[in-house]
């Protein structure tokens, strides 16, 4: 299964790029997972219409504060089961500072929540990026996640 992470706005801190490149190298063996920025700016229906057109035949997962808590075991389960249904590709979308529009949240197959707080989406990328790591260990066995 191929992850696509879609976000508005390139990551600029020095901490963010550094997470976001040690996640990324410690997902190679298990995952791959491509970046789609879009640049910030434009109308709020151009871009969804861009973030739409870049999650196109996948499965939609928006990240969105308002959206359903998973646990990081329930994330794994949930890789799990699409592996196993045979899912090709999944794209998180991380909206920009005004958030995402109601087109892209209603073309969404879920709506997710990383924290009932507001994230900053390069605090986001990163959170996203240890999850999905995490949740790659659990299914592998590893010792990194403990319950």
């Amino acid at each position: 299964m191929k992850w696509q992470i879609v976000c508005v706005g390139k990551p600029t801190l020095t901490w963010a790029k550094a997470g976001l490149e040690d996640y990324q190298n410690r997902l190679k063996r298990t995952a791959t997972v491509d970046f789609t920025v879009l640049r910030e700016g434009g109308t709020a229906l151009e871009t969804a219409k861009k973030m739409l057109a870049a999650s196109e035949d996948s499965i939609r997962i928006v990240l969105d504060e308002r959206g359903k808590q998973i646990s990081s075991m329930a994330f794994a389960s949930w890789i799990d089961k699409h592996q196993q249904a045979g899912t090709k590709r999944v794209s998180f979308l991380i909206g920009g500072a005004n958030g995402h529009s109601e087109e892209v949240r209603t073309a969404a197959h879920e709506v997710w929540s990383l924290s009932a707080m507001t994230l900053q989406h390069e605090l986001a990328l990163v959170v996203l990026m240890e999850q999905l790591y995490r949740a790659y260990s659990i299914l592998g066995g590893s010792p990194y996640h403990r319950e």
